[in-house]
């Protein structure tokens, strides 16, 4: 079975976005402004593909969409109640099991039980059984992993860090070698590549990978690199960059990397750092959404990731709001491969 099974990259055909509304009952200090990035981020999805959306109050979202005259025909929408809006972690990962799509649906603890989860672990099994899925099988695990801990080329090597895989409050029953056992079996992963450095101030998901570094096509890796000696990140980031620079493809070249800039640092109120990173951007069928944090590197990332990804439409979106819960645009999508809805 698992020679079978192979875990697209993000940058292959998809069906739709999965994402969920932000509503009162999350924890969002600023959730208007929120609600404004995430409407913003449907306009841009559907302009290529469906969307699918969580809502504990589906007429709420259903209103603010149609007052922003997003085209409610690519938007389904869904009665299902949540804790936040993170559906990068809690989402399905879609691989494909003999050419067919299916939905692992692995557990969700709150990042290693940080936060309460007990809704968004359910968020999966819910919209299959709503039929959100179409006919796709899904396949519920009895380990905890989120979807931004792990990247994939699509040709079955694996991305992901330490830190994060390897936290106690994950899987304790699994030392490495039973972690990357797993990711071969249930991705049909022939390797694993480990980030032992790097890291994000403000990120409490113990370093996601959707952070630090991404897979693009055509042998090309995309990572975020600190150019301040005086910053805190110049070290573990410079040491992470030699650790991908060592990396090889499959017929033992090098990788073509990319150094994406590191954006001035962003505050919240209270005068803690946030989690501003570029490499956080969301590929979808023709284009890639990048979060911007209204810095001057910017423009600097967006050229960055146009190389990373010709012929594609390359589109910004102001994600500052989305700091504040530490996490950006990758982080609140997963999308779904082409097939999962038939």
């Amino acid at each position: 079975m698992e020679k079978t099974r192979r875990l697209p990259a993000e940058w292959e055909e998809q069906d739709s976005v999965l994402m969920a509304w932000p509503h009162e009952g999350t924890e969002w200090v600023n959730l208007e402004a929120v609600q404004n990035v995430t409407i913003e981020i449907v306009r841009e999805i559907v302009r290529s593909e469906l969307l699918l959306m969580a809502a504990p109050d589906v007429e709420e979202a259903r209103g603010r969409l149609a007052h922003a005259k997003v085209p409610l025909d690519r938007v389904r929408l869904f009665q299902i109640d949540t804790n936040d809006t993170w559906a990068r972690d809690f989402g399905p990962i879609t691989v494909l099991d003999a050419g067919r799509a299916l939905l692992l649906d692995f557990g969700f603890n709150g990042w290693g039980l940080k936060f309460r989860s007990d809704l968004d672990n359910q968020i999966t099994r819910r919209l299959a059984a709503l039929g959100a899925f179409g006919n796709s099988a899904l396949d519920t695990k009895g380990i905890v992993l989120e979807g931004g801990s792990i990247e994939s080329d699509g040709q079955g090597t694996i991305l992901t860090t330490s830190a994060c895989l390897l936290s106690p409050n994950r899987n304790p029953h699994l030392s490495r070698s039973g972690v990357e056992e797993c990711l071969c079996r249930e991705f049909g992963a022939k390797r694993v590549f480990w980030i032992e450095n790097g890291r994000i101030a403000g990120d409490d998901t113990d370093s996601h990978v959707d952070t630090l570094a991404r897979f693009c096509p055509d042998d090309v890796i995309v990572y975020t690199a600190c150019d301040d000696p005086l910053d805190d990140h110049y070290d573990p980031l410079g040491a992470m960059a030699e650790e991908i620079r060592a990396f090889r493809t499959a017929d033992g070249k090098p990788y073509r990397l990319f150094a994406l800039p590191w954006p001035a640092a962003v505050y919240d109120e209270e005068g803690r750092r946030l989690p501003a990173t570029y490499a956080n951007f969301l590929v979808i069928n023709g284009a890639v959404l990048v979060p911007l944090y209204g810095t001057p590197k910017d423009l600097e990332a967006i050229e960055i990731i146009r190389r990373a990804f010709p012929g594609r439409r390359i589109t910004g979106v102001n994600c500052l709001p989305l700091l504040t819960g530490n996490g950006s645009l990758h982080c609140i999508t997963m999308q779904l491969p082409r097939g999962v809805l038939g």
